[in-house]
């Protein structure tokens, strides 16, 4: 199966008409292996236009494509769902944002626990961010 289609099928699965567009975009967020704002996509999908993508990602979010995380920048940023149908407690991990090259990084491997909530409160997601600097931003202030 070439690249192209397992994009497809991720998109079909979830009810997302493949476009040449829309296969970009996923291409990208899967391929930038870490979760991008609008404006880091816009530099990778140039010249397609921002409100292209803006629709797009929210087409993707409505369908549970992908989730948002708030890092605190002033801007989300997306990365696709783990699940297959739809985002899984598992897709609920850390970030890391690197407070100097602006990078949201995930922690898979750090799971956000499960908090008990009061009776009658139902969770739609939970957002850890870890703030700091990454280790290739330490390498590059170590070298000066």
């Amino acid at each position: 199966m070439d690249e192209n289609q397992i994009f497809i099928n991720k998109l079909q699965s979830r009810g997302i008409k493949p476009t040449a567009n829309r296969i970009l975009i996923i291409k990208a967020i899967e391929e930038a292996s870490r979760a991008v704002s609008i404006h880091e996509l816009e530099k990778i999908m140039y010249p397609m236009d921002k409100s292209s993508i803006f629709r797009t990602l929210n087409l993707f979010f409505k369908h549970h494509l992908v989730h948002a995380i708030e890092d605190g920048s002033g801007s989300l940023k997306y990365e696709i769902c783990d699940g297959e149908d739809d985002c899984s407690i598992d897709d609920m991990h850390a970030h890391f944002y690197c407070e100097s090259c602006h990078r949201t990084i995930c922690l898979k491997s750090t799971l956000i626990p499960v908090i008990g909530l009061p009776e009658g409160f139902s969770m739609h997601s939970i957002n850890y961010m870890v703030k700091g600097i990454c280790d290739q931003c330490m390498r590059k202030s170590a070298g000066k």
